[in-house]
């Protein structure tokens, strides 16, 4: 089935995923080995087991459901995935071996031979940039990029059928600016609550509302009735704090599918009744919860990760 989409979004634009080889597959074994014994016991265990497929990482279930959106378009991809990854092109082969073995469209690809790879974001125009690299996520971030570090699980996840692609996002210091966050962790509850009573502006916009706002127009170019991508709010905001946010998205113009306000609540139940492919936050410790549930990923920006 092929949806009526826009003909000159296919033509002139792309939503751009960068995303690094540890994020994509389970290198843990291979990792363990450059932490242990060195990059050269590295270089000679990925070489000599190059032909060895490498299993599906955190992030693989994402790639794969939003690479499938391509199929929906007439013409051109609408969608690109591209590696960018701190191995060498040496030792990088048993990762694009592996993305033919398990047959993703994924084309284009950056070997930094142990360099940081973010410096090639921008030139790529990518739109989400994901990582298990701390420092890699942090220096994309504080370049205007979305980007976040994907939590690797000591949980084995069940893989999500289907092609409809799930996304989860928090609100404040995500998709939002961490204004109102500051208030609370400096003031309290009270004041946080009183402040938003009181702000008759709207929320301002955080790392994740570009890409948010990417997402929307997939989904607009796409048969509503029947739409690939479903989105959801996740925040511990609660009435009366909710309003602002409604307010703000619709001042956006941006579409959210699912709205969960859960006063303080742990979000992990709530994600797996989700079936979030992703799942975005700020706060360390909500990632580590979800992460047992869902894919999770770290977006280190606001008060709460100034340290």
């Amino acid at each position: 089935m092929v949806y009526n989409c826009n003909p000159l979004k296919n033509m002139n634009s792309k939503l751009v995923i960068g995303i690094s080889s540890r994020a994509l597959f389970d290198l843990s074994q291979s990792h363990q080995i450059f932490e242990k014994n060195g990059i050269e016991a590295y270089r000679d265990h990925q070489i000599q087991n190059e032909n060895e497929i490498l299993d599906p990482g955190e992030a693989f279930n994402l790639v794969t459901k939003i690479l499938k959106i391509n199929d929906l378009y007439e013409t051109a991809d609408r969608i690109e995935v591209i590696l960018l990854s701190r191995n060498t092109a040496d030792t990088g082969l048993r990762v694009f071996n592996s993305i033919e073995a398990h047959k993703l469209n994924i084309t284009r690809a950056v070997f930094c031979g142990g360099e940081s790879p973010y410096k090639y974001v921008k030139a790529f125009g990518v739109d989400l940039f994901l990582s298990s690299s701390k420092d890699d996520v942090k220096m994309a971030i504080e370049n205007n990029v979305p980007s976040a570090r994907i939590i690797p699980s000591k949980t084995k996840k069940k893989v999500k059928g289907g092609d409809l692609l799930k996304i989860a996002f928090d609100g404040d210091s995500v998709i939002f600016s961490d204004e109102s966050e500051k208030v609370f962790e400096e003031e309290g509850l009270k004041a946080f609550l009183d402040n938003e009573r009181k702000k008759k502006s709207m929320l301002k916009a955080g790392p994740f509302k570009s890409f948010l706002v990417e997402l929307n127009k997939l989904q607009s170019e796409l048969d509503s009735g029947a739409n690939p991508i479903r989105t959801a709010l996740v925040t511990a905001r609660s009435a009366p704090s909710h309003k602002r946010v409604i307010k703000t998205l619709r001042k956006w113009g941006v579409r959210i599918d699912e709205s969960l306000f859960l006063g303080g609540m742990n979000k992990s139940e709530f994600l797996k009744s989700f079936e979030a492919d992703i799942f975005f936050d700020d706060q360390q410790q909500n990632i580590t919860d979800a992460s047992a549930k869902v894919t999770s990923a770290h977006v280190p920006f606001g008060i709460k990760n100034k340290n």
